[in-house]
């Protein structure tokens, strides 16, 4: 093997939904993401997130199963949780307690297919 790594990085999250429409445009409202590729043929969207890696909206037929204690989930970075979590409360996203220790502040955020994203602030 080369000097190259293995792998280099994350290119997309997959987020899979009941209704791409319905979520591209949650996404886009909610969040403020921006899609940046839609394959009606596939049913997927690619949100851009602002970063590197983006966040693709992907339907699928099957029941979505989200459970916080197993589930994996994206994690955006916040420069402020609370104005972040009343920001989305006031436009009716659903959302978790922030939860504060000694180095983060972080909530959650559920899509309307109940899939889990978090948001997260460092301390500086």
């Amino acid at each position: 093997m080369t000097d190259k790594k293995l792998l280099q990085g994350i290119d997309t999250v997959i987020i899979r939904v009941s209704d791409v429409n319905l979520s591209k445009k949650w996404y886009s409202e909610k969040l403020g993401l921006t899609p940046i590729w839609d394959d009606s043929n596939l049913k997927l969207v690619v949100m851009d997130t602002g970063s590197p890696t983006s966040l693709t909206l992907w339907q699928t037929d099957e029941k979505i199963h989200s459970n916080k204690n197993t589930a994996s989930y994206p994690i955006f970075r916040t420069l402020d949780a609370k104005a972040s979590r009343n920001e989305l409360l006031n436009n009716g996203v659903d959302v978790s307690e922030i939860i504060e220790d000694e180095v983060v502040k972080f909530f959650q955020i559920y899509d309307p297919d109940g899939n889990i994203l978090e948001a997260c602030e460092v301390h500086q």
